[in-house]
């Protein structure tokens, strides 16, 4: 059993729209329903859904890297159809015409994200060039996806291999071996490492910490093998091989395991850690990214158990419309007040904070089936 729209994996959208979710609103009804129900439970979750400070990792540190996981899992898709019509099996057999079109095509799409992520940050606030900050979430996922997009174009599976280790072991070795001035080598603090150096030497404008930024310039580098991860699970799963799609699935699990113990023992010398995007932290979110991965695409894909997973797809099939209109083009928390705000005043005290987050929810989810009804989709 296999359900694909037009191409595409049913489960990349639910996947993607579940990672979305909790950017867009369910973090804050998570927050809400630990205060007005203080169980372990509900606290555990809530103290999921923020950042590590520094070292160590939460659910809250996977989202940003598992949408980059997703977006290459997508491409082997994305350029199955003009290999197609080329007749050729390996996107590096495409023509040296095709290729320079989907480079400018990439090109285009990285551009557009980086704008996009430059609005996100309030560039259209005009508050003056030093208080302007250029990094951005949106950003790092368009130049991490080009720049995979790029390897995977133009070298096979071994080299793209090559290309994985090679970006995470030279990460590594740059990290820790190269002395930053006044702090010397291998100090992975935000003000000492090389990181935040390269960042505050670099990058124009305001950075996010002010010493450094988690979306900046020398830690996207890593980011590009959390994508191509993503690139090698899509490519497997789509390859023809002797072996039926079960066997894929089991062999996907074990990789995935295995990226977290390596991620685990890595650790120990070059920390988990999401603000510098450490090599360990890409092993480590690595495999739980294949994890959700194999989660989704078996419940939805392969048994096509997907109605469940509808509210996901409307999130996931829009997910960067709803992700700037969430943080800040769109007032969701007043339009949902004024709809709901009458009716959760007559419940408890308590509950009143979690019912306002879960009607702002509802309305996301309501834009969002408008748009999914006129086949309205933010097209990059």
């Amino acid at each position: 059993m296999n359900n694909t729209t037009k191409g595409r994996l049913i489960s990349l959208d639910a996947l993607r729209g579940f990672v979305m979710f909790w950017i867009m609103s369910g973090e804050h009804i998570i927050h809400a329903l630990a205060k007005a129900a203080p169980i372990p439970v509900f606290i555990w979750m809530s103290s999921q859904l923020h950042h590590a400070e520094w070292d160590g990792i939460t659910f809250y540190d996977m989202i940003f890297p598992v949408f980059l996981f997703v977006a290459g899992v997508s491409m082997p898709y994305s350029f199955e159809k003009k290999m197609q019509l080329a007749g050729v099996e390996t996107p590096q057999e495409l023509p040296g015409s095709e290729k320079r079109k989907i480079y400018l095509s990439m090109l285009r799409r990285t551009c557009i994200l980086l704008v996009l992520g430059f609005v996100v940050n309030g560039l259209l606030r005009f508050d003056g060039f030093d208080h302007t900050r250029f990094a951005s979430v949106l950003g790092r996922i368009g130049l991490a996806w080009f720049c995979a997009g790029i390897i995977y174009l133009n070298f096979d599976f071994k080299r793209q291999l090559i290309w994985f280790l090679g970006i995470l072991i030279g990460y590594y070795a740059a990290m820790k071996w190269i002395p930053v001035p006044e702090f010397g080598a291998g100090v992975l603090t935000k003000e000492g490492s090389l990181e935040g150096y390269i960042d505050r030497l670099i990058l124009p404008g305001r950075l996010h910490s002010r010493v450094y930024d988690p979306e900046g310039i020398f830690s996207t580098i890593p980011a590009i093998a959390t994508a191509l991860l993503g690139v090698f699970t899509g490519t497997f799963l789509k390859a023809n091989y002797s072996f039926s799609i079960k066997v894929k699935l089991l062999l996907m699990t074990l990789t995935a395991v295995a990226l977290i113990i390596a991620g685990l023992i890595w650790d120990s010398s070059f920390p988990i850690n999401k603000h510098l995007w450490t090599s360990s932290f890409v092993c480590f979110v690595g495999g739980f990214s294949i994890l959700f991965f194999v989660f989704f695409y078996l419940i939805i894909d392969f048994f096509g158990f997907h109605k469940w997973a509808f509210p996901l797809i409307l999130i996931g099939s829009n997910s960067i419309l709803i992700y700037i209109a969430a943080e800040g083009l769109i007032d969701f928390k007043h339009t949902a007040d004024y709809v709901f705000g009458g009716l959760i005043h007559f419940t408890p005290l308590v509950w009143q904070p979690f019912f306002a987050a879960l009607s702002v929810s509802v309305v996301q989810l309501l834009l969002l089936y408008f748009l999914y009804k006129r086949k309205w989709f933010l097209k990059i």
